[in-house]
């Protein structure tokens, strides 16, 4: 971690390598088995050792201060899907322009099973055409984890539609 705070980053794959699966199964325990929210919070953990690597006490324990960062990734995440759950439980869909198709109720069907955080940004940026960014700043995370997230919606979508038709 020494070598990161001097902005050695390329230390920084080390560091991942050893660490990821404790955090996933750190972020898997805590989200009841959700492995894909599970991922994307190693990845923010890691995205803030960066970020943070400065505030790194080169007398401190590094374990200490990545699982603080994890618990605070935690934490932003259960207040964020607190508060988008309240912002689309307010979102209602005017039946009066939906057409009676198949493909449509199938689809509504498989994002309505589909994790919390993946529905939502690809609502977002598929169907209400919002940018990346424009995502990332409601989210409050980065346009990395958006780009992740909807490629893995995508594929969720993909994958769960094939298995119906």
């Amino acid at each position: 971690m020494i070598c990161i705070k001097n902005d050695d980053l390329e230390k920084a794959g080390l560091l991942y390598e050893r660490y990821k699966i404790r955090l996933f199964k750190y972020f898997v325990y805590r989200t009841f088995n959700d492995q894909e929210a599970s991922k994307d919070n190693v990845q923010q953990v890691f995205l803030r050792v960066i970020k943070y690597r400065k505030s790194f006490k080169d007398d401190g324990d590094f374990k200490v201060w990545l699982y603080s960062i994890a618990a605070n990734v935690k934490k932003k995440e259960f207040i964020s899907q607190q508060q988008r759950n309240n912002a689309l439980s307010a979102y209602t869909v005017d039946n009066s322009y939906v057409t009676e198709n198949d493909n449509y109720k199938l689809i509504h069907e498989i994002l309505q099973r589909m994790p919390v955080q993946y529905r939502e940004v690809l609502t977002m940026s598929k169907f209400w055409g919002m940018k990346y960014e424009e995502i990332a700043l409601a989210q409050q995370c980065s346009v990395g984890v958006i780009k992740t997230r909807v490629y893995r919606a995508v594929q969720i979508l993909r994958n769960a539609y094939f298995k119906l038709i």
